[in-house]
């Protein structure tokens, strides 16, 4: 009897223990498999980011590739067009620069509604959009035409390069609208996801620009004003080339094409914050070219060089930024635990791919950095400057990646005003900073040449500016309130 109880024991034991092996064992596919869920999930975020954000860079750099072409042929008129081309340019620039809000804005608004499954009004957001774009460009150009001289002269245009100035301004400028209707249009193609077609109109616009640019300037003869009428063309046909799809697509789909006044205000009420935001950030900037100048012809060169590089490579930043905002202003609009979900896992995916991107552009920069100088000056001493700027911006570059990416991910949440106060303050505190660098670097024996004055402003600029955009951005997205 006792025999058999202990081997009932026993195979009891061996049941239990085969039971817990099958329980460990399911418990442990289960791990693997939740591991590779969440494997693949990651996989298809990082896809969805990269298919926005290949086009979306193409399409950033269509404005500077038309200043870089405009530069190389007019280059060739001679040294006082040259000069009137970079004063032309540097307003135009400035002025649609600060109506980016108008992309920003309009992609974050139809993204969220299509999230929320409210299509017809989110196209009929966009169409608020292009209307508001065409308003306010309508104002610009008439306004940059009509004080087209004394903008000019402000800046610095005497004699020959004034009239040059003036002439490339006036010809320029009235294509604003098409490149404002350009700004909303990309918004609503972001928004839909549909950004390829927004890279079609970028490079064609190019190819437009750069064969009207050969015409009207060398074959015509017609100098910096053939110049600015060929990019005119270029931004009209590119804004009329993005409008007409997004409009038929909107009645399509019952949204109505009359103005309303309505929708236009809250466009404008959207973009405002976004406005401020971006003019803090370009107030910056005009503040650390100020501070180069004051800091000596040497070192203002040597910052030319680094800037126009740094706005090309920003730009690849960027479009990480725009994907994420995209995506996550999709999933905020669906609402419930589910959106709040995916917008979290988008963020963190989003910052790492910023992350990433930054610190390949940051390796990239400081090795080109190191020989760049020979295409910029003939200089030795600003060849020296230009490889500092370059290696010093390169170590900071992943800082900035991951910065602009969750800027992307705020914007898309709509989260307009954290990013206007915070953007204003931290601009604010730099431009006091700078300023003290420069009269400590001019009036004090403490940075006593050219090469720790460049490395100072550029280190600043990296660890006040945007690190304190990055330090404000990080403190947000660890809370709920930008997802409210």
């Amino acid at each position: 009897m006792s025999t058999h109880t202990n081997q009932d024991s026993r195979t009891d034991d061996h049941a239990a223990d085969a039971a817990g092996t099958d329980e460990n064992s399911t418990a442990a596919l289960a791990s693997t498999s939740g591991i590779a869920a969440d494997i693949a999930a990651d996989v298809n975020v990082n896809r969805r980011i990269l298919a926005l954000a290949l086009p979306t860079f193409g399409q950033l750099i269509a404005e500077p590739t038309f200043i870089i072409i405009d530069t190389a042929i007019v280059g060739h008129i001679g040294d006082a067009a040259l000069a009137g081309l970079s004063i032309g340019s540097t307003i135009i620039l400035t002025a649609v620069g600060l109506c980016i809000f108008l992309a920003y804005s309009t992609t974050a608004q139809v993204a969220h509604l299509l999230g929320a499954g409210r299509r017809r009004e989110g196209l009929q957001a966009g169409i608020d959009g292009l209307w508001l774009a065409i308003g306010i460009g309508v104002v610009l150009g008439v306004g940059l035409f009509a004080g087209a001289e004394p903008l000019c002269r402000a800046l610095g245009g005497r004699g020959d390069v004034l009239a040059q100035a003036v002439a490339y301004t006036r010809a320029i400028v009235l294509g604003a609208p098409g490149m404002l209707l350009v700004y909303a249009a990309n918004g609503i193609f972001r928004g839909l996801q549909k950004v390829r077609i927004t890279l079609v109109a970028a490079a064609s616009g190019a190819v437009l620009n750069t064969v009207l640019e050969v015409l009207f300037v060398i074959v015509f003869g017609w100098g910096i004003t053939g110049s600015g009428a060929a990019t005119l063309i270029a931004q009209w046909y590119m804004g009329l080339f993005l409008t007409i799809p997004a409009i038929l697509w909107a009645r399509a789909d019952g949204a109505s094409l009359k103005p309303r006044l309505a929708g236009i205000a809250a466009a404008g009420g959207d973009g405002l914050p976004l406005f401020i935001r971006t003019l803090a950030i370009r107030a910056a900037m005009v503040a650390t070219v100020a501070c180069a100048a004051r800091m000596g012809t040497p070192v203002l060169a040597g910052f030319q060089a680094v800037n126009s590089c740094w706005n090309f490579a920003m730009n690849m930043l960027d479009s990480v930024g725009i994907a994420g905002q995209t995506l996550v202003a999709t999933a905020l609009g669906a609402g419930g635990v589910a959106g709040r979900a995916q917008a979290r896992r988008l963020t963190a995916a989003t910052g790492r791919a910023g992350l990433a991107t930054g610190a390949l552009i940051g390796v990239a920069f400081a090795i080109i950095g190191l020989f760049a100088g020979h295409v910029f000056s003939p200089t030795p001493a600003v060849q020296l400057l230009v490889a500092a700027g370059m290696v010093t911006m390169g170590v900071f570059f992943p800082l900035q990646g991951w910065m602009m990416a969750i800027d992307g991910i705020l914007i898309g949440a709509r989260d307009y005003r954290y990013l206007a106060a915070t953007c204003t303050a931290t601009a604010a505190t730099y431009i006091l900073l700078v300023f003290a660098l420069a009269d400590a670097a001019t009036a004090t024996p403490i940075l006593p040449n050219d090469l720790a004055r460049t490395v100072a402003l550029w280190t600043l600029f990296n660890l006040v500016l945007m690190g304190g955009r990055g330090l404000f951005n990080g403190l947000r997205v660890r809370t709920d309130r930008w997802m409210r």
